[in-house]
């Protein structure tokens, strides 16, 4: 072959592949322009070290700001009004974290379908079907009545947008170049939809579907002994010592309670095992320093960016520091130089689904109050990538969206039509509230923020340096009969819509206890005799109870007290039922493995600790011993059912040997407890075995607990796999799989106030950058960082290597 032809071959050969190179595949941008030098990934490798000084020329600012970063990169704004302050946030926000922001709107939004395609079509059309878009667009409606709010909001904003603008493709965030996408302008809607997508994740869950098929398929007595009963080791939010001095206006039940026909509801959003959260504040009497100490760690997803930013907010009336979401302005989890808060989630039942019925297929009208009434559409225009927009109509009645179900029994049978309730459709501004916490200087400032946080609801906590420790179980809790909602509810008897709402002032909260300490871990608010019904379904005991059995005996509490409280690993769970498993084994059954496995769990200390093999044993033992008691009677159904709790589990089945589940319905052998107990133990030893191999250090428990960190888009190579962790669900330190302490916040409340804090990530959502995972580590072993908090602005120094001013 002729040079000449070689090279017309290789000329051929460049051009096909600058072609292919050039053309988009799919949803995925042109290869050829990922791989760019300059406008490609290439473009978004960080490669010089920030520090200096920087000026940047912005429109829309009133005054100068100055904005501070620390060796963590976070950034300290130093503002002279309000719009500048917020103005600011959300330009620094945007330039770390802006294709999270634009994601998580595009998703509460149900937008998600638009960008990525029609995989996402699915969760867009059930986001639209939950009225997430129309929650938000209510909630825009009472902000706008609002004049400072709505300045606030209207600011971030602009400088969400003037970020956006001075940016060019070659800079766009990296996953918007693999996606082949262009920002796009952030309005106040998409922050209204944020905090609608945090109603989503914590008050979304709800059981009234599966409550009702076991009621059902159980009978009524099975409801009360697994879900009107409680455990004997309860430990409320609010204890038992607290006094109700109010008369509770209780609304009445109707005589005969409605039980509609087995279905199965749609439920796309479901809550993940150790979904939750603790937070606590001590009394200065309980210190060493005599100040107020207060924690928290809310538990949510672990993403990669993570769901939390840190910043500090200085301007005249302001200084506050901690974690933000990025897209909402202001300080949601931190302190200023008076107080300090913290939340966590509230089990309330603030969610119902309702039995429609049509007059007919037209669906225009629905039975209510002995009268045909109209319903109103809402036509949702779903775009779709690389397809047609997809329309759906959605039905609105007086209580909600309409979603259909379909019998759990019967082919082709007719639908079953449920409106859903829902605390989310409601307008609300929350956000006002985090603005007054912010500035708060007292207890009295704090009660009054909070007024105005409706969803979700939350515990807030709260120290300040004038000595006082509280918490309120706060938001807008609707005014019900006892049980109302637990069950399908009859959409045609007005018995069963909400009947106004709990006042404010008779919602449980605890001002500076006689214990000197006040706590919260998810479990139930307040002890029997609170007049109101909140919920049936709050987390199990064991977080609530171990942190106040740690506070209760604790004396001259120091900071790193608290940090290593925040690090407990212990299972209250296996101290309730290991013991009595281990009794109930047949252990001349078992083989010389077996009866290793069985010893090394009778010298647990109950410590869910990443060295130790003993927790991998219990956490597969207890699944496969809870299965073997109720999957025979539960899968006999095709209907979904709901399923006890594991901390009544434990109390029922130590104390009942006879109860009639315990045997296995499928066989002809009457199954005993210790046969389930022996069958299950050897079953989880054979489950392990097959996932991690012989018996060994390939199952301690820092592998087993598959703790991962995955990239917010699940982007592979953008996440953090397999993290060697200690912790559990049950545990105070509740990490485990992909869901865990999201933010770790320690602040002693004082004349100098001291606040440490960790995130698992990094300040820049930028996968480029060295500050993508810096705080991993940290967070992975507990590290706490000491919080920079400034009460003026600081000189460029080592701590503090960057000023940014905008101008």
């Amino acid at each position: 072959m002729t040079r000449k032809v070689q090279l017309l071959i290789a000329v051929l050969f460049l051009g096909a592949v600058i072609y292919v190179y050039s053309i988009p595949l799919g949803s995925l941008p042109p290869v050829g322009n990922f791989f760019h030098p300059i406008k490609g990934f290439w473009g978004n490798a960080e490669t010089r070290e920030l520090n200096g000084s920087i000026t940047l020329n912005l429109d829309g600012l009133q005054e100068p700001v100055e904005i501070y970063f620390d060796e963590r990169r976070v950034p300290h704004i130093f503002a002279k009004n309000d719009h500048d302050l917020y103005f600011a946030q959300g330009y620094i926000v945007a330039r770390d974290r802006l294709f999270q922001m634009e994601l998580q709107a595009y998703d509460a939004g149900g937008r998600l379908a638009e960008i990525i395609g029609p995989a996402m079509l699915n969760r867009d059309r059930n986001t639209r079907r939950w009225g997430m878009p129309y929650g938000a667009e209510k909630a825009i409606e009472v902000i706008k009545k609002d004049e400072q709010m709505w300045a606030t909001l209207n600011a971030y904003s602009d400088g969400v947008n003037a970020y956006i603008e001075g940016l060019s493709p070659a800079k766009y965030p990296l996953e918007y170049k693999i996606l082949n996408l262009a920002p796009e302008e952030w309005k106040p809607l998409k922050t209204a939809l944020l905090l609608k997508n945090m109603t989503r994740t914590l008050a979304a869950g709800n059981s009234d579907n599966q409550t009702s098929n076991t009621q059902k398929y159980f009978g009524k007595q099975f409801i009360d002994k697994w879900f009107t009963t409680k455990p004997e080791l309860n430990d409320p939010i609010i204890p038992p010592t607290r006094e109700w001095n109010f008369q509770a206006d209780i609304p009445l039940a109707p005589d005969s309670l409605f039980v509609p026909t087995l279905a199965n509801a749609l439920s796309p959003f479901e809550q993940a095992e150790g979904v939750g959260s603790n937070n606590w504040a001590v009394s200065g009497e309980k210190t060493q320093s005599g100040n107020p100490i207060l924690a928290n760690d809310p538990h949510l997803e672990l993403t990669l960016p993570s769901i939390w930013y840190e910043v500090q907010l200085h301007a005249p009336g302001i200084n506050t520091y901690g974690a933000t979401l990025q897209g909402a302005p202001g300080v949601i989890i931190g302190f200023n130089e008076n107080v300090a808060w913290g939340v966590t989630n509230v089990s309330a039942d603030v969610m119902d689904w309702y039995e429609i019925q049509f007059r007919d297929e037209s669906k225009q009208e629905y039975r209510h109050d002995g009268r045909w009434k109209e319903t109103n559409f809402r036509i949702e225009e779903i775009k779709v990538r690389g397809r047609e927009t997809v329309i759906d109509t959605v039905v609105y009645t007086h209580h909600g969206p309409v979603t259909e179900v379909r019998s759990s029994f019967t082919e082709g049978s007719e639908p079953v039509y449920h409106a859903q309730r829902w605390i989310a459709h409601d307008g609300s501004n929350d956000l006002k509230a985090f603005y007054g916490l912010n500035r708060a200087e007292n207890y009295d400032d704090y009660v009054e923020a909070l007024k105005h946080f409706d969803a979700p609801a939350q515990n807030f906590v709260f120290a300040s340096n004038e000595g006082d420790i509280a918490l309120w179980v706060n938001g807008k809790f609707p005014k019900k009969w006892e049980f109302q909602g637990r069950t399908v509810s009859d959409g045609t008897d007005p018995d069963y819509d909400w009947q106004g709402w709990i006042p404010r002032d008779h919602v449980p909260h605890i001002k500076n206890p006689e214990r000197g300490f006040v706590s919260s871990a998810n479990q139930e608010s307040a002890a029997p005799d609170y007049p109101y019904y909140l919920d049936d379904d709050f987390a199990p005991f064991e977080r609530g109870r171990r942190i106040n059995d740690l506070l209760d005996r604790m004396e001259n509490i120091t900071v790193e007290d608290i940090q290593q409280m925040q690090l407990d690993t212990y299972s209250y769970y296996g101290e309730v039922l290991l013991p009595s498993l281990l009794e109930w084994v047949e252990t001349d059954s078992l083989n010389s493995r077996e009866m290793e496995i069985y010893n090394l769990l009778t010298e647990w200390n109950y410590h869910m600790d990443a060295e130790m093999i003993a927790p991998s044993v219990f956490r597969s033992w207890r699944g496969q011993f809870y299965q073997s008691i109720f999957l025979d009677e539960y899968e006999s159904t095709p209907a979904t059912l709901r399923y006890p709790a594991r901390d009544r589990f434990a109390e029922v089945i130590k104390n009942e040997p006879d109860w009639p589940f315990i045997d296995d319905v499928e066989t002809d052998m009457v199954e005993t407890r210790s046969y389930q107990a022996t069958n299950s133990f050897k079953t989880a030893i054979s489950e392990l075995t097959d996932e991690y191999g012989d018996f060994g250090d390939n199952w301690k428990w820092g592998f087993v607990i598959d703790n991962d960190i995955n990239h917010m888009a699940f982007i592979p190579g953008m996440g953090e796999q397999d993290l060697f962790s200690s912790g559990s669900s049950e545990a105070i330190n509740a990490t485990r799989g992909t869901h865990g302490p999201s933010w770790r916040m320690v602040v002693e409340v004082g004349p100098e106030v001291r606040g440490y804090g960790v995130y698992p990530g990094g300040q820049s959502g930028n996968p480029g950058s060295a500050s993508y995972t810096d705080f991993l580590e940290p967070w992975r072993t507990g590290e706490l960082f000491e919080l920079q908090f400034l009460s003026e602005k600081p000189q460029l120094s080592d701590k503090f290597p960057l000023k940014v001013t905008l101008e």
